[in-house]
């Protein structure tokens, strides 16, 4: 056997062809029996979960969540104790006549050294490619080896040394792609194992494999190619805020962190997704609107608000947000963008603004008045903001909900908000078992709607941070694969394939599948743009059913915003609507608040829950900021001394303009004891103050309690802002009313002595005149002398003393401490006086309420 390599690690790499002596000086015959014994035993433990042995760190280990589709990793057990990884292949389509160059690791993931091992190539098993899609799912899912990995070849093969248990050793192995013995064009596997013993097993046998697929390409009969169309997002969490700061009378934007600087500069996720994505054929650009108005914001000077403020409210000033200068990343951003997306051959599908979550409204908002609304104002902003940023012509009737998941409730809200197309996850709408092809990707879902179906298995490559050159090999030689098998299944019926990532697309996913499209592109795919397959003949035998809500995903739907996010931010617009009928200037406020508002709904924030609650809270208590900037102040109390006066209530204006179309209403919670006058409109300039004067009528003393609220006028009034209750301290009524009333029951009681009077002195006998009222003495006599009138009976002296002085006014009329006029009604610049008994005139209570 040969030795090992012995400098840093690095394998001997074989010569091609070259054989090599058996380990442990076995025929190779001989040994070939061996290991054909091994594995039909291993191919009887194939479904049998063997136990997992300890891995070393940073071992092979598939990530959490980690999409089951790409080749399945080789378990560590006792009986397989290697870990083996292919980490590259060179090419990635096998010619005739190459040379196929394999490099990977191997790693001692058992509890004993290993003896007398080396690291080897598997012939494919029959020489014959894996025709069906199926078949690459079978190799994919095996974990141990099986027969049908085929059978190893003498050379090439690398020595191990006596690998301790958690070592890790590189590896290359180069063979010749007509040792393979590929008989024809289509896709195979390529397997690498590791043969020998370990110390507490000294049988020599299989101890662990990797796998992989390796298109052969040959030429001749040429296939119609598949049309493939791929989404390259442009997305990021919202960072702009409601606020804005005056600076040179110049509006300056406010961002809620600068974390765009750092992803519009080279190296950063935006800037190296635009550079990848310009050198790709047939893109779809997916674009979040709301990203090109911030990077454009970002490319005069702007601030950032100060960590732990964002949810705050406040209005921004220099105190809490503090001045960055991306600008120059920003504007070259664009411009990079621009020209990525000027290309012929591209498209540019503008997502609704701020990329709202269709998918969360559809489940817990769709009831909510407004939404659709909101929605499709979004979809126009959308489309408007993109064209003008970018120049370029855009389709925004798309929808593309939450990582593709689509039910009918989604569906539904789509149309109702103008998307006539959905992106869809091949997982909500499985093709039929029946069916042993990939079908176009574009169909009809019913009530005019189509669909764009992803293919499940080709976009589930791409649904991970593919940051290991294992796990970017593993991908894209499944992506080559599947994509060959695809368009091999009926060579001249041609296609459509839809590919969706992730919608945060990181950059080493996104090299890796544009180096895919690269391999495969003018050989068995074709790039094209989104309309190119959105347009094509649906297949008559794909599933066209759209699932239930019901089946919509668990883990997806514990992601959503819930009710009471979507809540609030439909609280949003209606206090954002309340606002805009008082301003003068209200595009000053509605444009931001509107932004800020479908800013609040944004998918984004599936995966950032605790910013985007931050950011919703944030947009809501500046909007109250800044409703509560035209408010009546506060006020305990207010006097009014005397049953008439007036009262005078403040309100005050801290916008930087002008309100309008608003009325003050006061209130009296108990009005058989205080009345107020009619409410009073108001105008008030920015930063000032008014004060209104409401007549107000008393008929008992004691504390009232009053309310003050703000109205809009027009039609369908609505209020506005805080409503404030003070209270109303009557005194001195009882010096006025109460003896208006005592002197009207005194005329009563001396009306009934004058009619007792008159009845004794008559004995009881009736008038002469039979239709003379009872109490009016015959006009003879001089009787009618003898008795008072009316009126003078009103100026007898009472039995209690009084002089009379009630007079014959009534209520409202000019007693003793009533008022000199009556100026009920009469406005707010009416200023009424009234008399006091010492006959002073004074003014009812001028104490404004509020500071």
């Amino acid at each position: 056997m040969s030795e090992p390599a012995r400098h840093s690690g690095l394998g001997a790499h074989r010569q091609p062809g070259r054989a090599e002596r058996p380990a442990g000086g076995r025929h190779p015959v001989r040994r070939a029996g061996l290991r054909l014994a091994a594995a039909c035993a291993a191919a009887l433990t194939l479904f049998t979960a063997a136990p997992a042995g300890a891995l070393p760190a940073g071992g092979n280990t598939r990530p959490a969540g980690g999409d089951t589709h790409p080749t399945a990793d080789s378990t560590a057990s006792a009986e397989y104790p290697v870990v083996l990884t292919i980490e590259s292949l060179a090419p990635q389509v096998a010619v005739p006549n190459g040379t196929v160059t394999i490099t990977g690791h191997v790693t001692n993931a058992g509890r004993s050294a290993l003896k007398g091992a080396h690291a080897a190539v598997r012939k494919p098993y029959s020489g014959r490619p894996l025709d069906r899609r199926s078949d690459l799912a079978n190799v994919a899912g095996r974990t141990t080896p099986i027969e049908r990995d085929g059978v190893e070849l003498d050379s090439p093969q690398y020595a191990l040394p006596e690998l301790n248990p958690g070592q890790t050793l590189p590896y290359t192995l180069s063979v010749a792609v007509n040792d393979l013995g590929l008989s024809s064009s289509g896709v195979y596997e390529l397997a690498v194992d590791a043969w020998g013993s370990t110390a507490d097993n000294g049988h020599d046998r299989a101890l662990g494999i990797a796998r992989s697929f390796l298109p052969y390409n040959p030429g001749g009969a040429e296939a119609q190619p598949t049309k493939v169309t791929t989404l390259w997002p442009l997305v990021h969490a919202p960072v702009l805020a409601a606020q804005t700061v005056a600076d040179n009378e110049q509006s300056v934007p406010v961002l809620r962190d600068d974390s765009l600087a750092a992803e519009f500069a080279p190296g950063g996720r935006l800037y190296e997704l635009v550079d990848t994505g310009a050198k790709l054929p047939g893109l779809t650009w997916v674009v979040d609107p709301d990203l090109l108005d911030a990077a454009f914001a970002m490319t005069k000077p702007y601030r950032v608000q100060n960590p732990g403020t964002e949810s705050a409210g406040k209005p921004a000033r220099d105190d809490n947000t503090v001045t960055r200068n991306g600008s120059a990343a920003a504007a070259a951003w664009l411009d990079k963008l621009r020209g990525a997306v000027a290309k012929p051959d591209t498209q540019v599908v503008a997502l609704p603004y701020a990329d709202p979550d269709i998918a969360s409204i559809a489940h817990n908002g769709a009831d909510l008045p407004g939404m659709p609304t909101a929605l499709n104002k979004a979809a126009t902003a959308g489309r408007l903001t993109v064209e003008g940023r970018l120049s370029v012509d855009t389709r925004s009737d798309v929808a593309w909900p939450y990582q593709g998941y689509v039910d009918q409730q989604i569906a539904a809200l789509a149309q109702q908000a103008g998307s006539g197309l959905v992106l869809a996850n091949g997982a909500s709408m499985p093709e039929p078992d029946a069916l042993n092809y990939t079908p176009t990707a574009a169909r009809p879902i019913g009530n005019g709607q189509n669909a764009v179906v992803a293919d499940e298995t080709v976009s589930g490559l791409f649904q991970r941070d593919l940051t290991s050159a294992k796990d970017q090999t593993e991908s894209t030689q499944r992506f080559l694969a599947e994509t060959f098998a695809i368009t091999h299944e009926q060579p001249q019926n041609q296609r459509g394939l839809l590919i969706m990532p992730p919608r945060e697309l990181s950059v080493a996913t996104a090299k890796v599948l544009a180096n895919a499209l690269q391999q495969a592109s003018g050989k068995w795919i074709a790039p094209v743009k989104l309309d190119a397959v959105a347009q094509s003949s649906p297949d008559e035998k794909a599933n066209t059913g759209v699932p239930a809500a019901t089946d919509y995903p668990t883990q997806a739907r514990a992601s959503e915003l819930t009710a009471t996010d979507l809540d609030s931010t439909n609280r949003i617009q209606y206090d954002l609507d309340t606002l805009m009928r008082v301003l003068t200037l209200p595009q000053r406020v509605r444009g931001p608040f509107n932004a800020a508002m479908v800013r609040s709904l944004s998918t984004e924030w599936r995966t950032q829950a605790p910013a985007g609650g931050a950011y919703r809270t944030g947009v809501t208590q500046y909007l109250k900021e800044l409703t509560k900037a035209v408010q009546v102040p506060e006020k305990t109390s207010v006097t009014l001394a005397g049953d008439t006066g007036l009262l005078q209530v403040s309100v005050r204006n801290d916008l930087t303009q002008t309100v309008t179309n608003l009325k003050l209403v006061l209130t009296s919670l108990q009005p058989n004891r205080l009345r107020v006058s009619k409410a009073e409109d108001l105008v008030l300039p920015a930063s000032q103050s008014a004060t209104l004067r409401f007549q107000a009528e008393a008929h008992n003393n004691g504390p009232v309690q009053m309310t003050a609220q703000l109205w809009t006028t027009g039609p369908n009034p609505r209020a506005y802002g805080e409503a404030r209750t003070f209270t109303v301290e009557v005194t001195s009524v009882t010096n006025g009313v109460l003896y208006v009333f005592a002197g009207a029951g005194l005329l009563l009681l001396l009306a009934a002595v004058r009619f007792m009077r008159q009845r004794k002195r008559r004995g009881g006998q009736p008038h002469q005149d039979g239709d003379q009222p009872v109490g009016d003495a015959p006009a003879t006599d001089g009787a009618a002398a003898e008795e008072p009138t009316a009126d003078e009976a009103s100026g007898d002296t009472g039995s209690d003393g009084s002089d009379g002085s009630g007079g014959s006014g009534g209520i409202g009329g000019s007693d003793g401490d009533g008022p000199a006029d009556d100026a009920a009604g009469e406005g707010p610049a009416q200023t009424p006086r009234a008399s006091s008994p010492d006959g002073r005139d004074r003014a009812a209570s001028d104490e404004k309420v509020g500071p």
